[in-house]
């Protein structure tokens, strides 16, 4: 693989160089935010987080079922929906809970910390 070692560099202008002037902080938009979006409830999320819950709890159900002989079935299917129940489970009672403890007041938790779909 060829390197390119005749690059010809520009320095950067002044204004590009840092971002303090006499001691004081430049605004920046990007990092602008109001207090009101962390009060937004993110619905959707919290939907797909409930249906994850749900769907996991009635996947590992069922394959506890077909470890225990109540329902029929083969061992690798049992072993199939245990793992799926598994995958959904997990992210839907992790965003459930964090729904739960911003919903509560909870020290730490917020509805921004659940993403918004």
């Amino acid at each position: 693989m060829a390197s390119r070692r005749n690059i010809p560099y520009n320095r950067l202008s002044a204004d590009d160089e840092d971002y303090y002037d006499n001691n004081q902080r430049r605004h920046d938009p990007r990092f602008d935010y109001s207090p009101r979006t962390y009060d937004k409830i993110p619905w959707k999320s919290i939907l797909l987080a409930l249906f994850l819950l749900l769907l996991g709890c009635v996947l590992i159900v069922l394959s506890f079922f077909i470890f225990t002989g109540h329902m029929g079935g083969e061992m690798s299917q049992a072993y199939g929906l245990l793992g799926l129940g598994f995958l959904t489970f997990m992210p839907g009672f992790y965003e459930t809970r964090i729904a739960y403890y911003s919903w509560r007041g909870a020290q730490g938790y917020r509805f921004a910390s659940i993403p918004d779909y």
